[in-house]
């Protein structure tokens, strides 16, 4: 499941993992990974959740799709992917996964271009591709936080793929079909 070894039993560890049986019915691997120091999990989330805040779960579930496919993270693509699939549909989200924005509207294409362009190199990018989210209809405040949210997320995925964390077996039927086909990079999803 990871590299480490399986963290000791805290107050904070045990929020964690029972966060994770209200909200998914398991205990998530990257939660047991995170159980280490699971202070930093709710600083990290909440500092993710400030920068994105209002956009909508759809708009996070592109940018966390675009930018996990981009960095070969198997882990957030089969799980935000699976998120995705519930606000739009399995196909529309493994689309995202597969770089195919055809079915995105102009505003959603931007989000995904900017964050596979973050994702794949950030110093790559230019004033064109900031002026493209602006046109968009995205202000300056705006695509501060889009992009402190795709930092945060890269950030969260390389500690996590760092240090073997493999996508949990529940996966597989939290995740729609077509999103389990798109995404053949990464670890393997755990065994059962």
């Amino acid at each position: 499941m990871m590299f480490l070894a399986q963290p000791p039993s805290s107050d904070g560890a045990d929020q964690l993992l029972a966060d994770d049986r209200k909200y998914m019915g398991f205990e998530m691997n990257v939660s047991t990974l995170w159980s280490w120091q699971p202070e930093s999990n709710m600083t990290l989330m909440d500092l993710m959740g400030s920068v994105s805040a209002g956009l909508s779960m759809r708009e996070r579930g592109i940018l966390v799709a675009a930018t996990a496919a981009t960095i070969e993270d198997s882990y957030c693509s089969l799980a935000w992917g699976g998120k995705l699939a519930k606000e739009a549909d399995g196909e529309f989200a493994a689309a995202v996964l597969r770089g195919d924005d055809a079915d995105l509207t102009d505003q959603e294409t931007a989000l995904a271009q900017w964050a596979r362009k973050v994702a794949s190199n950030a110093n790559g990018t230019t004033q064109a591709d900031v002026d493209d989210l602006r046109a968009a209809g995205f202000d300056d405040a705006a695509i501060f936080g889009i992009t402190a949210f795709v930092g945060l997320r890269i950030a969260f995925s390389k500690i996590n793929g760092a240090l073997g964390v493999r996508p949990d077996s529940e996966l597989r039927s939290f995740s729609p079909p077509a999103v389990i086909e798109a995404v053949d990079f990464g670890r393997p999803i755990a065994d059962d």
